[in-house]
């Protein structure tokens, strides 16, 4: 069986900063509340006229340049996202006509933070099985859309952006060596947007109740998030006979330093073996791991060979790991 390896990376973020100070004028907080409980500084915000699709082409781009690869020579198209353009069609199929994949089928993943892994094993799959030969995988939000302005406790965690995979079918040792996916919808209530689907259809009273916005339950999201990145993390190193010894990079969602904290210490890594940018960047959700994915490519940080792990967790609760040889 082939294995689905990433043959080339790309990110956007949006130009506007958001930093700490801005947000001291803007609700009951300050720098040092922010820093000190979240490690986050600054953040991303789309323009006004710039929407999820927006930001996935331009992370997919340069994501197609750095492979040498045609949008036409893609097969399947898969966007990781929460925050779409629409709530159908799939922000996929926006992409997949703007950036001119004639050739491929396109769809969306819902996963929320974990949208990226479980875009990425989707899309592997139909590599290692021979039906597809190229993908491209993207992670992209417009966050700052549905997050309360007026919630402290949310709107400084989260940021806007895209970042992008392709991969190529190829035979041999590189690539992806296994995926690794779970659920549990039982703490659904603890992490989501009440507003609006057929639970809570679009009404007046639904907007001065605010149910088109983010609500987390933080101190229970903390606690699970950090056990099933843990857990989900050694079952990937596991079925592949490895150790944290062999990881060079751990790329974890960069939901907020707390929590990288709490799994970098857990899993017993070196702080130098976990890739972090949410002080830059805020928690962009489906976006974070591809966005520090090209952040470390493009700065010469992965060599051939290296093991890598992707750890994430979102809402849902959804969790799930990727363990690569680069």
């Amino acid at each position: 069986m082939k294995k689905a390896r990433i043959i080339g990376t790309g990110s956007y973020l949006p130009e506007k900063v958001l930093t700490n100070y801005d947000l001291e004028k803007m609700v009951a907080t300050s720098n040092e509340w922010i820093s000190a409980r979240t490690g986050i500084v600054e953040r991303r915000i789309a323009a006004e006229n710039e929407m999820t699709s927006d930001l996935a082409v331009k992370a997919a781009n340069r994501a197609l340049e750095m492979a040498g690869v045609s949008a036409a020579e893609i097969d399947l198209v898969v966007v990781g996202t929460i925050t779409g353009d629409f709530p159908w069609p799939s922000t996929a199929c926006i992409v997949q006509d703007k950036i001119g994949a004639i050739n491929a089928a396109a769809w969306d993943v819902s996963a929320a933070c974990s949208g990226f892994v479980y875009a990425l094993t989707s899309a592997a799959q139909y590599l290692q099985n021979g039906t597809a030969k190229r993908a491209l995988v993207i992670g992209a939000e417009v966050l700052s859309r549905i997050i309360d302005w007026e919630d402290r406790n949310t709107c400084i965690l989260f940021g806007d952006g895209a970042g992008a995979v392709v991969l190529e079918a190829q035979e041999g040792e590189h690539g992806i060596l296994s995926s690794h996916l779970h659920s549990d919808g039982s703490y659904w209530d603890l992490l989501y947007q009440p507003g609006f689907g057929s639970r809570y259809p679009a009404s007046v009273a639904g907007i001065k109740e605010r149910l088109p916005f983010l609500h987390m339950a933080g101190n229970e999201v903390f606690k699970v998030a950090v056990r099933s990145m843990h857990d989900v993390a050694v079952e990937a190193l596991e079925a592949n006979n490895m150790t944290v010894k062999d990881v060079k990079l751990l790329f974890p969602h960069q939901a907020n330093q707390r929590i990288l904290d709490a799994v970098l210490k857990r899993l017993k890594l070196r702080v130098d073996q976990m890739y972090v940018n949410v002080d830059m960047c805020g928690n962009t959700s489906g976006a974070s791991i591809p966005i520090a994915l090209d952040e470390a490519n493009r700065k010469g940080l992965l060599n051939a060979d290296d093991i890598l792990v992707f750890d994430a967790f979102g809402g849902g609760f959804t969790w799930g790991a990727c363990l690569l040889r680069w």
